[in-house]
């Protein structure tokens, strides 16, 4: 095995680090983060040791959410320009950018089954960058043999169950700010778990349409942009402490009602919280007898 250190460019410019541990094999898993967080987790080390035993190569990487606050450089018309980034600042919808860079990556280093995998909001952004693929009819597709979703959960329901009364107080004071031209000053510190811009508050509030996927609370809702996934499909959540306000048992039998797709595995893992503390071992395994089924 060889762990090679790599960057991943993106179409609009980014630099983004990453590492890949690489056999001979034609197989990889490409793991994407969450909130707050990055590619050195124990969580993903582990499921990088599991699939390494059983053949599967891992790429994993650092993509312009990571961490709380830093600064990149984009591509914008022609122009490189310096913004904030990290997890106060991002639009979730631009992690497309950073997981089509990372299929790019590993299309070029001769792989041909790629297994995209994605945790929290990573989950969210995989779910995004995979319809949007779709929607674009992309080569890159023909690559993709399966799915891994971890914690996928409803943000713009989170975010309101954890601000409660103050909801409303919070979202006037962002649409305020955004009246005023300031979506990059910080929001208020009880407006959510960590700090948060304006423009990304607005993200998962107000803009939240095009990520809002996992409307767990509405009994009629289709899930199309799950069942637009035609390649195995792996979904697990934790069941203490867990982001989703139904019981656990509940949801994975309503997705698995919802999802039409035949080669579906949904699930929880018993014991385990949002990040699968304590639980890693478990996860790792279940997620590689998943992967040798495909």
């Amino acid at each position: 095995m060889n762990t090679e250190i790599t960057t991943l460019e993106t179409e609009d410019g980014i630099i983004n680090d990453g590492f890949i541990l690489r056999t001979s094999s034609k197989k990889i898993l490409i793991a994407t983060h969450g909130m707050g967080s990055n590619c050195f987790k124990e969580r993903e080390k582990i499921i990088a040791k599991k699939v390494l035993e059983n053949g599967i190569d891992f790429l994993g990487y650092n993509n312009r959410g990571s961490e709380l606050v830093k600064n990149i450089r984009k591509n914008v018309d022609g122009v490189v320009k310096k913004f904030f980034a990290g997890t106060t600042y991002e639009d979730p919808k631009e992690g497309y950018f950073d997981i089509k860079a990372a299929i790019e990556k590993a299309v070029s280093l001769g792989y041909t089954d790629i297994y995209l995998q994605g945790h929290s909001l990573g989950a969210t952004k995989v779910l995004y960058t995979y319809n949007k693929l779709k929607k674009e009819n992309s080569e890159l597709l023909k690559y993709i043999k399966g799915v891994v979703l971890l914690s996928l959960i409803d943000i713009p329901k989170v975010l309101k169950i954890y601000l409660g009364e103050n909801y409303e107080k919070m979202m006037n004071i962002a649409i305020q700010k955004e009246n005023e031209k300031k979506i990059l000053d910080l929001m208020p510190r009880e407006s959510f778990i960590h700090p948060i811009s304006v423009k990304t508050f607005l993200e998962y509030s107000k803009y939240a349409k095009e990520i809002d996927f996992a409307q767990y609370s509405k009994k009629d809702y289709d899930y199309k942009e799950l069942n637009n996934i035609t390649v195995p499909l792996f979904m697990r959540w934790g069941c203490e402490n867990e982001m989703i306000e139904q019981n656990v048992q509940d949801l994975v039998n309503m997705i698995s009602q919802k999802l039409n797709n035949p080669k579906k595995d949904i699930n929880y893992v018993s014991g385990a919280d949002h990040g699968y503390t304590k639980k890693e071992d478990i996860l790792a395994n279940e997620i590689v007898e998943f992967l040798k089924k495909i």
